[in-house]
This record gives structure tokens, sequence and C-alpha cells, in this order.
């Protein structure tokens, strides 16, 4: 049996040396739980499972964040579109999520972001925004750790609306309400998978579970190997494809793009300008400013037919055009499709209710966002659901998990556990070290700097010492762990072309 237990040294390094290891002291064992995915939700339930004292393996068959859970729009928000549709239980569990992110579990990683919405999308537009601000100010105040976490909603005039979006046509003003912004999903993810290892979890990527007979899970790894190990429960973390280990759960994947554009053709925004989707009153167009000088243009909400595919999926010329055209309606000098520099897409696993019919047609948009924990023999699937509310499908699943072994901590400790490089905001403000890189690696800042301040690309923010980071700590084995997903060169495919040089010379020396 391999044993969970209290913190290891290392930080939870995940190394090549540590990856050996792990790959030697699993083939044959005996685990209570295996986790398949490494998404945010995986990694979120073997947190959870390992701090309860469990023995954990999770086996992702690519990398860390590989699928859905690095394609979001890198909110953690609080739910106003569901108080839209009258969700208010799940409003409140977002919001009391953003809270327990924000506060204890990684403030280094998220962010206060203003959302303004200007009075040029119509004042009736921006009325019904700031009436929704509001509520959703109410319902955050009743969360706990709720009440300073944001601003409120409050309406701004001309000059405010020109500073915060300077590429906002006409001189009127506007309403802006608060949510919170992720530095980056993917390291969100990383974050929790390392966590996760120094509480004994045995991280895994480059493994595929190719079928789970009983107790018996059989894996393949990318390096030709085949395994077998035995687990109490297996849980299928898997997302969009989750019926391959639990055919009778009914999911309608939607595709969700994003246009990736400089932020200078904005006016180098501070704030998410947020534009109406016409036609609709509850669905919007943001554009993003992210570090580095971007900006993100999302998203869409299409359905997507058939089988999903192992590739990334690819956004449509029909999404890109809605995208400029949308938040073209606003901007004093509208974006072509020269502007786009990038443009990334994910898959959200919607759950199909027990009550549909066959299928929900063109409906995505108005599928409820709630989570789904389905038991079928030994296999425990827990999918659907949000980024920010991981945490809580993380808690719940593993209570089934402890309920199912008859053993393990009955209660989670999460809520209360901050992950690896996560400090109190004073705290972190004197982490010596430059202010975006403590933005993205919080009190190990200081360890990347060391490693190296060359930059990838001239012109971005990325270092050399970032990419020897991701390798020797945080799982990175291909050029596309590093660049895709470790610090998101990719997004913009000519910078990353330039930066693929870089990335080997990085792989040769540290693998």
């Amino acid at each position: 049996m391999l044993g969970g237990g209290p913190p290891s040294g290392g930080g939870g390094a995940l190394s090549p040396a540590r990856r050996a290891a792990d790959l030697d002291a699993l083939a044959g064992s005996t685990v209570d739980v295996v986790v398949v995915g490494g998404g945010v939700t995986g990694a979120g339930v073997a947190l959870d499972a390992a701090t309860r004292g469990l023995s954990v393996a999770l086996l992702e068959r690519t990398d860390l964040a590989a699928g859905t859970s690095r394609w979001s729009s890198k909110l953690v928000h609080g739910g106003l579109r569901y108080l839209a549709h009258g969700e208010i239980g799940l409003a409140r569990e977002s919001a009391r999520e953003r809270a327990v992110l924000m506060g204890t579990t990684a403030p280094h990683l998220v962010r206060p972001l203003a959302f303004l919405v200007p009075d040029v999308t119509g004042r009736d537009v921006s009325a019904l925004a700031g009436l929704g601000g509001r509520f959703g100010d109410a319902v955050r105040v009743s969360v706990p750790g709720g009440r300073r976490s944001l601003p409120g909603t409050r309406r701004v005039g001309p000059d405010d609306v020109a500073r915060l979006t300077p590429g906002v046509r006409g001189h009127r003003g506007g309403v802006v309400f608060w949510d919170g912004q992720l530095a980056d999903d993917a390291r969100l993810v990383v974050a929790l998978a390392r966590t996760a290892a120094t509480w004994g979890a045995r991280v895994l990527t480059g493994a595929a579970v190719r079928a789970v007979d009983g107790a018996d899970v059989h894996v393949a790894t990318d390096g030709g190997e085949a395994m077998t190990l035995r687990a109490g429960v297996v849980v299928n973390a898997t997302g969009v494809w989750a019926q391959r280990l639990a055919p009778g759960v009914r999911l309608v994947p939607s595709r969700g793009t994003h246009l990736v554009v400089r932020a200078e053709r904005l006016g180098c925004p501070t704030a998410a300008l947020t534009v109406p989707l016409p036609g609709s009153r509850s669905r919007y167009v943001f554009a993003l400013p992210q570090p580095g000088g971007l900006v993100y243009l999302g998203l869409t909400d299409e359905p997507v037919p058939g089988p999903v595919p192992d590739t990334d999926p690819v956004p449509s010329e029909a999404e890109v055009a809605q995208l400029l055209e949308t938040v073209d309606r606003v901007l004093a000098e509208p974006l072509t499709r020269a502007d786009v520099v990038g443009a990334f897409a994910g898959l959200r696993p919607l759950v199909l209710p027990a009550s549909a019919g066959a299928g929900p047609g063109d409906a995505t948009a108005d599928l409820s966002r709630r989570h789904l924990l389905h038991a079928d023999g030994p296999v425990l699937t827990v999918v659907g659901g949000k980024l920010t509310t991981y945490r809580a499908m993380a808690e719940q699943t593993v209570d089934a998990v402890v309920a199912r072994l008859g053993r393990g901590a009955r209660r989670s400790r999460t809520a209360r556990l901050p992950l690896v490089g996560a400090a109190p905001r004073p705290e972190l403000d004197r982490v010596p070290a430059p202010g975006w890189l403590v933005a993205r690696y919080g009190t190990e800042a200081p360890v990347v700097a060391a490693l190296g301040e060359e930059s990838v690309v001239p012109g971005r923010p990325e270092t050399v010492g970032e990419l020897r980071f991701g390798v020797r700590a945080e799982g990175a084995r291909t050029v596309a762990d590093l660049l895709d997903r470790r610090v998101r060169i990719g997004l913009v495919p000519g910078d990353r072309a330039r930066a693929v040089p870089v990335a080997e010379r990085v792989l040769a020396e540290e693998c």
C-alpha cells in the first residue's frame, strides 16, 4: 500500500527524478484512489484526497492542464450569469469559492479585475449591468470572506471610461463591477498538483488509462511501458472525455473561443471591456487585459456535435467574426482580422439533464454549469462545473470516496490550505522579485528569478529561468509543456516559433 502522509520537503517539486521514482513505485502497487485526468478538477481531487490521509495516484495521458483547464477566460468569477438564470445557489457557491481562492488558497494567482459596461452599448444595457452587479455584490457579502474581497459596483463618468478602456468611442459614462482574474489557469492546475505531491500524491503525466477492470487500472505510458495498479476507487475527472470511462454520462460539449490581440490596439486597457452579444441580455463578449501586453477577446458558446477528438479544438471563422463584430460596436478604431495574433478554443463538458430529450439542439448557452457526480461500479465520475468551483467539486467527490472506502478524514481541509507559492497579500508584496513574477509564482519567485532572467522572446516578459523551473519543479517534459502550458507563449504562434529553440536548449540541459 502506498501511503499518503504529512507534507514532504522540496515544495512538491515534480522533477524528472521524481517522475521516474513514482513510475517505479506505482507499477503493481495498490492505492486508495486513482484519479484519471490532470486538469483542475482532477488535480483538486488528488489534493483533497491526499490531505485526508488517502494514498493517491494522479494519472494524466498528456500533461497537466493539457485539456479544457488551460483554455478558460482566466477568470475566477462570482456567477452573475447564474443570477440571471435564477441559480442563486450556484452563484453563492461561486462567490464563496472565489473568496477562498483570493483570500487563502491562491492569492498570488488571483487579482481583482474591473469590468466596464460603457453607456455607448445603450443606457438600458449599462443600467441592467449595474443592477446585476449590485445583486452580485449582495451575494458576495453573504458568503464567508466575500465582504472585503472585491470593491462594489458603481457608475463611472466619461473620464473613468477613457482611463479604464481608452479604445471605447464617444464621451459617455458606464458601469463598473468587479470579479477575479487568474494570472493563468494552467498555473493554478500546476500549483494544485504540486501541492498534492507535497502530501504524498504520485503525480504521473504521460500515463494514459486504457481500461478499468474491477480494481485493476491498466495504464500505458508515453515511454512505451505498460503497467497495472489496483485502486480502491477510480475517480474519472477527464472532462469532455469522461464518457470513455463512463458511457452512461450524458455530455453536450460546447466550444468557447477567444482571440488574442495586442493591448495597444485597444489603448492598453486596465479594465475588462464588456459588450453584450446582440440579442442577448445575459451573454457578453469581454476584452480581458492580460500581463505582457495582450488582450483576450471572448467568448463564444457553440455546440460541438460528434465524438470529442484528442486534438485541441480550433476556432471557427464564424466565431472569430462574431467576436470582432461584437466588440467593434463600441470601439473608436474597429479591430480587423489582421489584428488577431492568436486564437484558442476550449470545450466545456456540459451535463445534459436526465429530463432532456435526445439532445439540446443549439441551446448549450442555456445549460446549467452545475457538476455531476456519477457512480458506475469502481468508477466515480465528476464532470461539469466551472474552474472557479473546482475545490467544492473535489470536496464532494472525496466525501463520496471516503464513504465508499470507509477510511480517510471525513472533512476536507482544502478551504484553509494555501497552495505552493501562496501567502497573504502583505507577505507577497515583500517578496524580493519582480511583481509580474510574484503574480505567477508567489513566494517561489526569487527561486525562479535566480535560474535566469534572460527573456525567452525579446519584448516579452517570460524568462529562461521560468523554463528551467518548469522542468525542475513543474513536471514539464516537452517543448509543448513549457511553451503552451507553463509560460503560455504558445498563445501567440509567431512568438512561439521564436521560443522553440530556447525551450529545446533548456530541455537538453535539464533532462
